[in-house]
């Protein structure tokens, strides 16, 4: 008698047999010896186990393994080759470094239970469970469900997080110091950018945040400024330079009308209790910032212009320009050494008259595609520079020059 499958002896089918069959002594094996495996690599590879593994196993084991290697960036690898994934899992999960900021600032107001509503595969939850907060753990999707109890387990947090499969709306957060919300972006179609079509919709999600004694709900970072409930602090923030993710913070300890940038990981931030005055504009000078995703995004750009004493180049554009050297966690700085009108031949002329063979290439304000201006200036040469491709009093500008090193 042929010998049953890790799937067949779990009684299940579909994606649910696939995951507890990961979960067996035979699929944790495999996922092991997977941990390193080259997907360029991978028909041969299944080929191979294919000999000795049931083919579903195997195409599982796959499966997971290339999630795990992409969740290494949010998760890190100590993390990542313990815990399992979804497709939408992995690409919805918050990283690790803003869900521990976002949990830390829960746990400094004295939080020590949250509701975790539309938990995905557990990112939050983990980061929440780190910062020594109880949570319940509720998603809808079955197999979701699953693959948040398991990492919670796999990495010893289970008696700290209850995962919970259940409708999010029908779920009592009142037993909980806080509730955080992370409605559904996705759809399959691809993103979706209208806040009403989230899952569940952002009213819905605002209104159980405005019920808790404190609570955050996580939105996309383009979300238009009218459609944030005028009730809550909003918060953009960004990793490493690049935009994460934005969240509206309710309840005690949070400042309602609040826009704020922050910036990780150096946690420095930026601040305004309302809108701000338009900033000046004004010729370019010495110095040129780009300020923070986060920054632009939260509307703070006014705030970069009034501390370092600036302007901005054109009204519509999120430059910034200083006489004075200006060095903020805010903004990068750049010296620029040339200001002329957009021109590919002079701008050629002049990177192969200093030398210049390594160009980085930034634009605001312009159609120009990076790499097929980098592909015309055939660069050669030991000397790096940096070109802006922008716009100052309206009119398509080149500014060159070089980044500032901090001291």
């Amino acid at each position: 008698m042929e010998a049953l499958t890790p799937a067949e002896r779990t009684g299940q089918t579909g994606p649910l047999a696939s995951f507890a069959a990961l979960r067996t002594p035979e699929g944790a094996a495999l996922l092991d010896e997977l941990r390193d495996h080259d997907p360029a690599r991978e028909l041969a590879t299944a080929t191979r186990l294919r000999r000795t593994h049931p083919a579903p196993l195997v195409s599982a084991a796959l499966g997971q393994a290339r999630l795990r290697q992409r969740a290494v960036a949010k998760f890190g690898a100590a993390d990542a080759y313990r815990m399992f994934f979804t497709p939408d899992g992995v690409e919805q999960a918050t990283r690790t470094s803003v869900a521990g900021y976002r949990a830390g600032r829960f746990a400094e107001l004295g939080v020590r239970s949250v509701a975790d509503l539309c938990c995905g595969i557990g990112g939050d939850a983990i980061a929440l469970a780190r910062a020594g907060i109880s949570v319940l753990a509720v998603d809808r999707d079955p197999l979701t469900a699953l693959v948040a109890r398991a990492n919670a387990e796999a990495l010893g947090l289970q008696d700290l997080v209850e995962v919970r499969c259940a409708d999010v709306t029908e779920t009592d957060t009142s037993p909980y110091d806080a509730v955080f919300v992370d409605p559904a972006r996705r759809g399959g179609r691809g993103r979706i950018f209208d806040p009403e079509a989230y899952s569940p919709p952002l009213s819905w999600a605002a209104g159980a945040a405005l019920k808790a004694p404190r609570a955050a709900l996580k939105i996309a970072p383009g979300v238009p400024h009218e459609a944030i409930e005028p009730r809550a602090e909003a918060e953009w923030i960004s990793d490493g330079g690049d935009v994460k993710e934005a969240v509206l913070w309710f309840g005690e300890g949070f400042s309602p009308g609040t826009f704020r940038a922050t910036l990780l990981p150096s946690r420095a931030t930026l601040t305004s209790d309302g809108p701000l005055p338009a900033p000046p504009v004004g010729p370019v000078g010495r110095y040129l910032h780009e300020p923070d995703g986060a920054v632009i995004r939260a509307h703070l750009v006014a705030r970069v212009v009034e501390d370092c004493g600036g302007r901005l180049i054109d009204e519509t554009i999120a430059y910034v320009t200083s006489d004075a050297p200006y060095v903020s966690d805010a903004t990068t700085a750049y010296e620029i050494t040339d200001q002329m009108p957009f021109h590919m031949k002079k701008l050629k002329a002049l990177l192969r008259e200093r030398g210049v063979g390594v160009l980085t290439v930034k634009k605001r304000g312009s159609a120009v595609e990076p790499e097929e201006l980098r592909r015309r200036m055939k660069l050669q040469g030991p000397h790096a520079a940096t070109v802006f491709l922008t716009r100052v009093a309206g009119a398509p500008t080149m500014l060159i020059g070089q980044p500032v090193e901090r001291s």
